[in-house]
């Protein structure tokens, strides 16, 4: 999340508030087959796309101790061409060394292409960007807060939110950390957080090379093509795997109908983790419908640890019906807990950048992987149940006996949810 330019943005998002609310045409979705059924992943690549291939294989990095490494080895092994996309850039010790590693790189003559999102960078030195660049660092900033779009309030909402990061066309990563000291470590304190993201192999990289080519285009207007940036993909691994992304230029909330479509197909149980959890009514509904088909339904939020304090208000004033119905929510205690992750029937998983908010459906640009695959969805309930043995369960008894000026305060926050 950001702090410093988010006023801005706030502002722009109440001049505009009737436009990026809850939809005035919800989604209607009935439960018709299993995430096991052949129809789902039919149906998640025809109409959603692009397809799930199969070929891949998924390395899980959890927290800055094994995400960092693996991407700056990643970047200083590139031959070609290496593309980065992220939301959050900041100035300390990370920012520092991907900036450097970037610009050798670049130096020794491999096509190096960023793009930054200039709200999240809103707190990086200007010497990095003239490091890069003087390397021969393609940098572009997404959707400048410049004179020219003060006015376009639908463009200064639209942030890039995605975290990508390509190296040959050949290895991909995303996942939920952004470049900041806040992701060092390994959640071993209240300073270093608790995120995950994965490095990825085999046929799906292309789709996170289209993925970052969206923007690039978008940006620059060039297209980057060949085999510097799209190689024959061999096989690596068994993994189904699609790489979904959404934007408001698309002019539909993809994001949105991809996470119903999910927990409408549920039959089971359903893991969510969100790092920003104020879900519409919409949202609410289909998992209050998937507790009445029996499904057992556990979500993971931050505690106390927490960047934004008015996101846990809105989202807590928004557990009522959940917890009542018998849905489990879990904060996290030890520090705060970034992760974006969805776990379905234990093989079906959704992994990258898109929090289950109003602004992560309606009004980022974001970037998940999406796999169909049993052992992976293993791995990931393994970690998910390490969460919830550092998370607090909150009852609805306990929730109900919120003090009076917490419950208003939640109630204020909620008013404001739709619009963070």
């Amino acid at each position: 999340m950001i702090k410093s330019a988010s006023l801005l943005v706030l502002l722009a998002a109440i001049c505009i508030g009737c436009k990026t609310g809850p939809t005035d045409h919800p989604y209607r979705i009935e439960s018709q087959y299993a995430v096991s059924d052949p129809q789902f992943a039919r149906t998640m690549g025809s109409l959603l796309g692009p397809p799930l291939i199969g070929g891949s294989t998924t390395t899980t990095l959890i927290n800055g101790d094994q995400i960092f490494p693996a991407m700056l080895d990643a970047i200083r092994d590139a031959k070609t061409s290496v593309n980065f996309e992220t939301y959050i850039y900041w100035s300390g010790e990370i920012g520092s060394k991907l900036s450097k590693a970037l610009a050798d790189k670049a130096a020794e003559g491999v096509a190096v292409h960023v793009i930054i999102d200039s709200i999240g960078s809103d707190r990086i030195d200007g010497k990095y960007f003239k490091q890069m660049a003087a390397a021969g660092v393609q940098i572009v900033r997404y959707h400048p807060l410049a004179w020219y779009n003060l006015a376009d309030g639908k463009k200064l909402e639209n942030r890039t939110h995605r975290k990508l990061l390509i190296v040959d066309g050949k290895v991909g990563f995303t996942g939920g950390a952004g470049i900041a000291d806040e992701w060092l470590g390994n959640a071993d304190s209240p300073k270093h957080w608790r995120d995950t993201h994965y490095m990825i192999k085999g046929p799906a990289v292309a789709q996170l090379q289209a993925a970052f080519l969206d923007n690039w285009m978008e940006t620059t207007g060039r297209v980057l093509h060949g085999d510097d940036y799209f190689p024959p993909l061999e096989s690596t691994g068994s993994q189904l795997t699609q790489v979904f992304k959404s934007s408001p230029n698309g002019g539909s909330e993809s994001m949105e109908l991809m996470y119903l479509l999910s927990i409408s197909a549920a039959q089971k149980n359903i893991r969510l983790a969100s790092a920003y959890f104020v879900p519409d009514d919409l949202t609410i509904k289909t998992l209050l419908n998937a507790r009445e088909r029996g499904v057992h339904v556990q979500i993971i939020v931050p505690g106390p640890n927490i960047d934004v304090k008015i996101v846990r208000r809105a989202s807590r004033g928004r557990w009522g019906e959940m917890l009542k119905s018998g849905i489990e929510i879990f904060e996290y205690q030890p520090t705060m807990f970034h992760v974006k992750q969805m776990i379905v029937d234990d093989r079906w998983v959704s992994i990258g950048s898109a929090n289950l908010d109003n602004r992560s459906f309606r009004m980022n640009d974001e970037a998940n992987v999406n796999i169909l695959d049993e052992a992976f969805a293993a791995e990931q309930i393994k970690i998910f149940e390490d969460d919830l043995q550092n998370s607090n369960q909150i009852t609805y008894e306990k929730w109900q006996r919120r003090p009076m000026g917490t419950k208003m305060m939640e109630t204020f926050a909620t008013l404001f949810g739709f619009l963070m």
